[in-house]
């Protein structure tokens, strides 16, 4: 069984940064692609950032592009979302997901999710 556990988050002034965790359990880690997603009350869980299996190629959305940076460190089984320039449309729960296939950009493409870490940007 994997689990996926995201940490970072919080309450932060528009501007600001943050830097979102999340730890994977599992030792076929460095094997699978990962993503981000956010989901803001009301709307539907949309695609942030994934990274494959190396590190080496990554893709954002474009509300992101330019802010945020999606990493890995697979040594501990890790991946990370560095968000800077923080705007308060992006307030939302952040999940980590892992990818099985299929297009980056939907949520069907991955099979085992975190429990989410909230970020609230203020105005």
């Amino acid at each position: 069984q994997v689990q996926l556990v995201e940490s970072g988050g919080g309450l932060v002034q528009a501007g600001g940064s943050l830097r979102l965790s999340c730890a994977a359990s599992g030792r076929t880690f460095s094997n699978y692609a990962m993503g981000w997603f956010r989901q803001a009350p009301g709307k539907e869980r949309e695609f942030v950032a994934a990274i494959n299996w190396s590190g080496e190629s990554t893709y954002l959305a474009d509300s992101v592009k330019g802010r945020f940076t999606i990493s890995r460190g697979n040594a501990k089984n890790t991946v990370y979302l560095q968000m800077n320039s923080l705007k308060p449309e992006d307030t939302a729960v952040y999940y980590c997901a892992r990818y099985r296939g299929g297009s980056y950009y939907v949520t069907l493409s991955y099979d085992y999710w975190g429990q989410g870490t909230q970020v609230t940007v203020s105005s």
